[in-house]
Parts: C-alpha cells; structure tokens; sequence
C-alpha cells in the first residue's frame, strides 16, 4: 500500500501516513490521524481519499471552502497515480510508493563512529534556536497522540524537522538483545574515549555481529525527498546501536574527493546513524537517521566531515531521552486510570510518592465509616425480572452516585456489598476533618436520590439511599487472605455504620450517625451546613450497649419541611420520653410535621404501652432485629 505525505510551507508541517485499501478516509483540519492542523486554507473536511489498489481517488467535499489543485488545475475530483501530487492551500500532498526494506547486505562503512552519553552532553549547538523550538513542541506533539502507531508518525517528523541535514528518519526496535558471547568475555568493550573513530573496515563490520542479535523491524519511516528506490536501513548499524546502547554514525561516503560506498540500489545515502531509545518502556527501540553530504539548495552548509553530524547526533539523543521520559509518563497515566478503578484517588496520590507495601500494609487508625444501601433494590428486581441487565445497569448508575460523593470528598470505596456502597476516610492518611469530610459526602447522596425521585424518565426513578455514619478504631488496608485481598476497612466502627445503615429502615430516617461522630458535627460544623437531632437511645439486636443514634439533616435552607423549631419539638419531646414522662413526649411529637416519619419510632412505641412507660424503662428502646 502506498503512502500519502503532506508538506506545508514550514519542515516540522508534514507527516507521511499510510493509505488503506478500499477504506476511505477524509482529510482535513479536524481531529483525527488525517489531520492537517497547520494550513488555516484547509477546510475541517476538506477531500476524501480512496485508494482501489492502483490508483487513489480524491473528491472535495461540499462543505470545503478552498480549491484543490492537480498539475496546476483546479479540480473538484479526479484519481492519481504514484509519484503524483495535489495541493490545498499551502500544504502539498504526494502519493509515493516507496518500500523500506532493512537491509543485512549494507557495505562496510568507510568510517564508524560511537558517540558517548557524557560526550554528547557536553556538546554545544553552534545554532539552538531552531533546535530547541522543536524540542520544546516534542512533549505536546507526542502525549496529543492517540496510541503508539500515531506517536511514532509525528515523532520522525519532528526529527526530520530538527535534523536539517537529514533525508531520512525512522523509529525502529528489535527484540531486547541477551549481551552476545564476545560481550560476555569483554572482547568487544567500547574504549573510554568520548569520541571513537574506527577506520579499520573489518573490525568495524565484527562489531556488528552478535550471536544473539535478532532481526529489527521499522515501526514508521519518512523520507524528505520522494526518490526512486526503496529505504534501506541498515540492519547491522541498528542492532550495534541498540546493544552498544550508544549512538553509532557509519559513513558510506569517503573523504572529499574519494570514491562512495554504495549503500542502496539507487545509491542516495552517504551516512547514517542510529540512537537508541533509553529505559525500559523503549526497550530494544532506536531513531534511524540517513542523509548525504553536499547537498546543493539544501540552505545547510555540510562538508563530507562525519564531525559535522555532531549536533544532529545530540539533537537526535535528546528527542530519544524525551520520548522515554514521556512514553514512561504516558503508561503511567495510564496505570493509575486503570488503578482508579480500584483505589480513590487519595491512595493513588499517596501510592505515587510512598512505598506500597508500606501504604497498602494494615495498620490501626482512626476512621470514619460510611454505608451506603440501596432502597428499592429488591422491589425493582421484581419488576424488572425479564431485563436483569438492564436493572444492573441502574444499580451500577445508583451505586455511581455513592462512589462518587465518597471519592470527590477524599475518601475510599472499601468495598461493595450487593446493592450497598462502604467508604471510610482515615487512611492512608490521617484526616483531621474525616466526619466533616463524610459528612459533606452523605448529604451530597441525599441531595441526589432526593433530586432523582423528582425526574420522570430517570433510570435511577424508583431508588432511594440509607446511610449509617460511624467513628473509631479500625483496622485499614490490604485485608485478604494469601489467594485473595483487597483495601477495606475492619473493626468495630465498621460493624457499627452496617448497623445504623440497617436502621434507617426502622428510624424512616436517609442518615443516621452513631454518637461520635454525631458529637464531632456538632463542634465543628454550624447549622447553616449541616444539623443533627437525637433521634433515640436503642439496644441494637443482639448487642448488650446501649446505642444513642443521631440523624443528620440539611440546613434549614435547603430542607425547610423540617424547621430548626420542629427539631427542637423533637429535642425536648426526647428529653420528657426518656424521663419517662411519656404524655409531654407524645403531646410535642404531634406538634412536629406529620410527613416526618422519624417521630413515628417514638410515638408508635409511646402508643403501644398505652403511653405509660413499663416499670423497669431505663430510657433504652430494645430492637428486636436488625432492620
């Protein structure tokens, strides 16, 4: 298949991309590989292309602004052979159907030269503006790529924009190379000059041979000039490069005056070199780079003197080192949005700058716990027996609304539990303001079921929350067993949130909080934020402790069904019932909205002992289960 290249009126506006058969494309300045961002006269979707096998057909779209030119003449459609151009604006396009084939026949170098880290790093740009205007664009040309495939394409053309004396440029890679036998013995160790220049032919074509060398393959190639004949990178200098692991210049062209080395069948190239990629994320990958000397209209003043590619040398060795750095930060990035499925973003944060067997290790900490259920869940699934799919994906959207309050507030989804959502906050740091925090995240879930109820069509129509809030010690972190672990949470603290989560649906109440963290709202949050009322003093079922168990509201603001009187009807209703004096608890309880149905535990309770309080009342109401 052959390749179609643009080229604007500046060398860094080019790429040169290959045209699939019988799949047409659209070419223009939107997004997208096809793309021509740099020349304002190209419309967003200026042409399409087709190509049939033998010849690529081009039709302007309707919508394209401009003319298109073929030969000098305006077209509005028409196809095109190989070696033929059109142009658009300032941006000319040409089919070409050159191969790139890696050569193992390449000749013996006149001259062979290795080109030393800390050598190179001294080297100074007679000219760097130019130089460093390309590679300041480099980290935005390669992290705007979609993938490796589209990376690559713009990557040889910013060398071929930065190496003016370059004609060619590749990205290439073989396999990682085990160190040959002759490495091995030391037979083959580079000398400790900075700057090596090898002129015995032999010696330099035995460098280049490894009994463990595999073949090398080009990932994506472009050529300034369109010339007959194929691309011949030379294979030998591509695996030297990549297992010396410095930048190696072979030079086919002897001194002024003297005869050439052949190098490929149309005889183009009087040098080349190959830097290798560093790290490990490149392993095995390296910048191919060719070009002649003496080239007449080039503007570049070279001389057949190999010490005169210095500098595209170290041009080309920058371009490598930052494509590592970046592609390393690329797969880290995209690590951690894997990772974000599993852990909030607190613990990624603290995984990036802390060990992870030292963060994910279990420790003892304070937390707070949040449980979060669903309501409704099982009279949906009734409903909605015959799209069980589509009921998980209601539930998945539900239990969205949860991880999310509990992640924008910093704190961790420990874990699901059927239809339920837990998240804690106190680990893997410690939060000063974890209920403030849990709080804000427990409102935000109200406020949103509250508004979903409101929305005709919603998917999430039909579900309601209860949450259970509570504080104290915990075990957190990696908690499994040898086969299986995840992060969670583990403690009494825990049990206690299940239990209060459970109890919303006794209570009638969205939230509840044990009386710790019930305390801590109180002191450190006004009642223009958030309130909370007593709501009793229960014995959970099955436990011995009495349990005092609190409700968080809205401000007054936002939830004025229940006014700050209503809630102080409520305070001293609670006071007179504990007291025992059950006829004023009754009497205030009906003074408070009859839509509130968190009065109905006590009223209900007062009514079924015929408003007396029985003869052993400690004030403790007895649950006889745990819902």
């Amino acid at each position: 298949m052959p390749d179609l290249i643009a080229q604007g009126v500046e060398p860094q506006q080019r790429w040169r991309r290959r045209l699939p058969e019988d799949q047409p494309v659209v070419l223009g300045r939107g997004g997208g590989a096809w793309a021509v961002p740099w020349d304002s006269r190209v419309s967003r979707h200026h042409v399409r292309l087709l190509w049939n096998g033998q010849r690529l057909s081009v039709v302007r779209l309707p919508d394209s602004r401009n003319p298109v030119f073929l030969h000098g003449a305006e077209r509005q459609q028409f196809s095109m052979a190989p070696g033929e151009h059109f142009v658009i604006g300032q941006t000319t396009f040409t089919l070409t159907d050159q191969r790139v084939n890696i050569t193992a026949d390449a000749p013996e170098p006149a001259q062979q030269q290795s080109f030393s880290a800390q050598y190179l790093k001294q080297l100074q740009f007679r000219n760097p503006d130019h130089r460093i205007e390309v590679l300041s664009r480099l980290p935005e040309v390669i992290s705007g790529a979609t993938d490796d495939n589209e990376m690559v394409v713009r990557l040889v053309s910013m060398l071929l924009a930065g190496a003016p004396r370059a004609d060619a440029a590749a990205v290439v890679a073989v396999e990682p190379l085990q160190p040959s036998a002759h490495a091995m013995r030391g037979e083959l160790r580079a000398s400790d000059d900075d700057f090596q220049s090898t002129k015995n032919l032999a010696a330099a074509n035995d460098n280049t041979t490894s009994d463990s060398m595999a073949a090398a393959e080009v990932l994506h190639w472009d050529q300034r000039l369109v010339i007959t004949g194929d691309f011949q990178p030379s294979q030998g200098l591509i695996l030297e490069a990549i297992r010396q692991q410095q930048s190696i210049l072979q030079v086919w062209h002897g001194p002024e005056g003297g005869a050439a080395q052949p190098f490929t069948e149309s005889d183009v190239f009087d040098w080349a070199f190959c830097t290798p990629v560093p790290g490990k994320i490149c392993a095995g990958w390296g910048l191919y780079v060719a070009g002649r000397f003496n080239v007449e209209g080039s503007g570049v003043a070279t001389s057949s003197d190999p010490t005169d590619l210095r500098e595209d040398v170290k041009f080309t060795e920058l371009v490598a080192a930052m494509l590592s750095s970046l592609r390393q930060m690329r797969r880290l990035e995209h690590q951690q949005t894997t990772l974000s499925q599993f852990f909030s973003p607190v613990v990624l944060e603290t995984l990036a700058v802390e060990d992870p067997d030292v963060v994910l290790a279990p420790q003892e900490t304070d937390v707070t716990v949040m449980f979060c259920d669903l309501r409704g869940f099982s009279r949906e699934t009734e409903r909605h027996a015959d799209d069980l799919l589509g009921l998980l994906n209601r539930v998945s959207k539900a239990l969205g609304v949860m991880t999310h309050h509990i992640r924008q507030q910093g704190g961790v989804v420990g874990d699901f539990h059927g239809d339920a959502a837990m998240g804690f906050w106190g680990w893997p740091l410690a939060q000063e303001n974890a209920v403030p925090r849990t709080v804000r995240a427990a409102l935000g879930v109200r406020a949103d079921f509250r508004a979903i109820a409101q929305e005709p069509g919603s998917p999430l129509r039909g579900f309601q929350a209860g949450i259970g809030i509570a504080s104290g010690r915990a075990v957190a972190g990696k908690i499994g067993t040898v086969d299986q672990v995840k992060v969670t949470v583990f403690g009494p603290a825990v049990n206690l949130a299940s239990r209060l989560e459970g109890m919303t649906k006794i209570f009638r109440a969205p939230i509840l909080l044990d009386e710790t963290t019930a305390a801590e709202v109180r002191r450190c949050l006004p009642k223009e934020i958030v309130r909370v009322r007593r709501v009793a003093m229960v014995r959970p079922y099955g436990l011995d402790t009495p349990l005092v168990v609190s409700e968080l509201l809205p401000p007054e603001a936002e939830y004025p069904e229940l006014t700050d009187e209503h809630l102080q009807y409520y305070e001293t209703a609670l006071e007179a019932f504990l007291a025992g004096d059950w006829a004023e608890a009754f009497d205030l309880l009906h003074r408070i909205p009859t839509d509130d149905q968190v009065k109905d535990f006590l009223t209900v309770y007062i009514a079924q002992h015929n408003r007396t309080p029985p003869p052993d009342f400690d004030g403790v109401v007895p649950l006889h289960s745990k819902l």
